[in-house]
């Protein structure tokens, strides 16, 4: 999917004491998600880390899934002037906060929970260690 976007676009570091990012999203997912928000409104990520689709981020219309302690906040986009949040389960979190995750897309069905999966479409996380 050749994109109009020209490069990534990091989440604003929201963790306390924090001042950098610690999520991304590629110009193939910022532009799907940009096609997904005029059918379903606004969006977030939640990943869980759990079976089957759950270790890949999941797409939901804002406020359609809950979140709460059990949750953190690893970042919020500005996507062409609207708030997307980046969230994670913290047990997940514990894994994961020694990397930078990127969001990315590939072909292919996801869990048909994510909003992109009617799309033929589903997003994947592609991590880094921290420098």
């Amino acid at each position: 999917m050749d994109s109009p976007l020209a490069s990534s676009l990091d989440a604003a570091a929201v963790l306390p004491g924090e001042s950098f990012s610690r999520v991304a999203l590629t110009p193939e997912a910022q532009e799907l998600l940009l096609r997904l928000r005029p059918i379903h409104g606004e969006l977030m990520f939640h990943q869980s880390g759990g079976c089957c689709d759950g270790s890949s981020p999941m797409c939901y219309p804002k406020g359609e899934f809950l979140t709460g302690e059990a949750d953190v906040l690893l970042g919020v986009f500005d996507l062409q002037g609207e708030e997307l949040e980046f969230w994670m389960s913290s047990e997940q979190f514990e894994y994961w906060k020694h990397t930078h995750l990127t969001v990315d897309v590939v072909s292919g069905r996801g869990s048909g929970f994510s909003v992109e999966a009617p799309e033929g479409k589903r997003f994947l996380i592609r991590s880094r260690l921290f420098g």
